[in-house]
């Protein structure tokens, strides 16, 4: 069964080349989102420090608007 569970990265590398971890992305009350934020959050989902579904929820978007800071 454990085929089945996912292990997370406790940080992966941000697109200026510094460690993100859980606690230093930009906090889920954030408002102005500059490109390196958006950045980071993209970096974060394809590290798989985080899902899709849960940068969407931490972050109140929908999946396309995610979609749209992946191109």
């Amino acid at each position: 069964m454990l085929e089945n569970q996912r292990i997370r990265p406790a940080s992966v590398i941000g697109p200026l080349g510094e460690e993100l971890t859980l606690d230093n992305l930009p906090p889920p009350e954030t408002t102005r989102w500059v490109s390196r934020r958006k950045a980071q959050v993209v970096a974060a989902v394809q590290g798989g420090l985080m899902t899709a579904d849960e940068a969407c929820a931490r972050y109140r978007m929908d999946r396309e608007e995610l979609a749209t800071w992946q191109r």
